[in-house]
């Protein structure tokens, strides 16, 4: 997604918040009558495995990850899933002294002496990772970008790119993301980096991590060469990966979109072409990877969001890989799975990131997701989520990120959420929820989608989502919900947790006590306290012959956690 124009982001919230309080003013009315809604959930029916697919997180800045509020993010992630939570990043092949800044980033771990012999320095790019495990975080380790030294940009050509928020995105070009002027040192490149992390690591440590080539090269903006430069690019560093770890976990090509024709030859390459790097057939391939973005838009003063857009996306994927004999069980990543495709972007449009309209969105999304998998009968692994947080950057500045200064979204939260499901998938209905196939064809534009997945955990809890959804950005009135549960066993306590406009939402706290760009001491204590979720106990349900009922009210772009033990 280009970026929408070169004005700051408070400006943008101050030109657009009048129209969008009236837009609210307008549908205030439509807000005071709940409606009902029934929800059945039988406890004792599995629907199936329930993929964790929500682990996986990912951002263009890999510098931020070592920065004080980058360090306390990735703790929060770390401690959704200690040891199966994993980040990707672009940028960190980079030549460069390691400064971070808006869609960029650099570790200098190659350079060449005045012979044009190679000097690898793991420094920068260790404290990275070191800082990833330390916090119960793993790589999804991407093999990019182009060092300076080994780039054939055409001379003259800058190497860092000089864009930034607000500047055409054609300006995020440069050296970095030229094809490599000799494929064999780009591929002892691979595989020294591998080796030097086997060594640090461990070999059952590295082994764990994910290893992908590149990112979206099927657009200019990432890959100035051709198909068959990347095919032979993602060769000879598939290679030297597997030379240094033969049991590397291997793939991609995490391309942009479902990928097109260029998503097709590469599959065809990996699966029955000559290698480039070694002169087999194939290319080694452990799971596949593509990219699926919605695309929110600014109408009548408020935001619409662009759900249909983001599941076409991810349908589209899903069938251009089942559509591979040799390749359609392997596992799949969706490698940026968004709202929309520049996270450092801001825009009218993407006003919805601080807000509950992006937790509501990412629950209703998953769920969604999950379904397509199973229709296309594709092995869905991970639907990785590209936000992290921007460091030193005014506050809920707008950015697609997770947190703001240190302090948590509403957004991190739902993941919160989808942590404490179950491995096992339960049926469950909801008269509000709105068809898929309604939802691929035209999003949610009539009635709301008021939504449940259930999942029964490991230790036999039984956890119920249930959100409440619409693409735009209005009031709206309450659902009443009805939970009805069938399946029960003696049943002891009910536990809830809460997102919703006042409740574990920071952002709405920041708002209420002014917006302070500075906020002091007691104030960040405050708006910290503002973003916890936290449980609430519910009278134990009547259970009678395994049912009981639980009834409770969820706001507009509210999602909520029901959990009995």
């Amino acid at each position: 997604m280009r970026a929408f124009s070169n004005i700051s982001v408070m400006a943008i919230t101050a030109a657009i918040a009048p129209l969008a309080a009236a837009a609210q003013a307008q549908l205030s009315s439509q807000a005071s009558e709940p409606f009902p809604v029934t929800i059945e959930v039988d406890a004792a029916r599995s629907a199936g495995p329930l993929t964790p697919i929500w682990r996986f997180f990912g951002a263009d800045e890999p510098n931020y990850a070592t920065m004080k509020d980058g360090r306390k993010l990735l703790k929060n992630l770390g401690e959704l899933r200690p040891g199966h939570v994993y980040f990707r990043t672009h940028n960190l092949l980079n030549t460069g002294d390691g400064t971070g800044a808006f869609k960029w980033g650099s570790t200098n771990a190659y350079t060449e002496d005045k012979d044009g012999k190679p000097v690898y320095d793991w420094t920068v790019v260790d404290g990275i990772i070191d800082t990833y495990l330390a916090r119960g975080v793993r790589p999804y380790l991407q093999i990019g970008f182009m060092p300076e030294a080994l780039s054939s940009a055409k001379p003259g050509t800058p190497y860092q790119h000089s864009w930034r928020p607000g500047f055409a995105y054609e300006l995020i070009e440069g050296g970095w993301n030229a094809p490599p002027k000799d494929y064999a040192k780009w591929g002892e490149l691979a595989y020294q980096w591998t080796k030097h992390n086997v060594e640090r690591y461990g070999r059952d440590e590295v082994k764990t991590w994910y290893f992908q080539v590149w990112n979206e090269p099927n657009g200019k903006s990432y890959w100035t060469g051709t198909q068959a430069e990347f095919n032979k690019l993602h060769d000879y560093a598939i290679a030297g990966v597997r030379r240094a770890l033969p049991e590397s976990r291997v793939g991609g090509p995490d391309v942009a979109g479902p990928g097109g024709k260029f998503m097709d030859a590469f599959l065809d390459h990996v699966a029955n072409g000559t290698n480039h790097a070694t002169g087999e057939i194939g290319t080694p391939t452990d799971f596949l990877a593509f990219h699926a973005k919605g695309s929110p838009t600014f109408v009548d003063g408020h935001v619409r969001m662009g759900i249909a857009n983001q599941l076409q996306g991810v349908d589209a994927g899903f069938r251009r890989i089942a559509g591979v004999p040799k390749l359609k069980d392997k596992p799949i990543v969706i490698g940026e799975n968004d709202p929309e495709g520049c996270a450092a972007c801001p825009g009218p449009q993407n006003a919805y990131r601080n807000s509950t309209m992006y937790s509501s969105y990412t629950a209703a999304s998953y769920k969604r997701i999950w379904q397509l998998a199973a229709r296309n009968q594709v092995n869905l692994d991970g639907a990785l989520t590209w936000a992290f947080t921007f460091e030193d950057q005014p506050w809920f500045a707008g950015y697609r990120q997770l947190a703001s200064n240190g302090v948590d979204l509403p957004v991190l939260n739902v993941f919160r959420m989808f942590a404490k499901l179950g491995a096992t998938q339960l049926v469950a209905s909801s008269d509000g929820e709105a068809p898929l196939d309604d939802i691929l064809k035209s999003g949610v534009r009539g009635k709301a989608d008021v939504g449940v997945l259930a999942s029964r955990t490991d230790d036999g809890k039984v956890a119920v989502l249930v959100w409440h959804y619409h693409d735009d950005d209005v009031a709206g009135p309450d659902a009443a919900i009805a939970l009805k549960l069938t399946g029960l066993a003696r049943q002891t306590k009910a536990t809830q947790w809460r997102v919703d406009g006042s409740t574990a939402n920071a952002f709405s706290a920041w708002k209420a006590m002014g917006a302070p760009q500075s906020p002091n001491e007691k104030q960040y204590v405050e708006l910290e306290r503002a973003s916890v979720m936290h449980p609430a106990t519910l009278p134990a349900p009547a259970i009678s012959n395994g049912a009981a009922t639980i009834r409770f009210a969820l706001p507009r772009q509210g999602v909520t956690l029901l959990v009995l033990e």
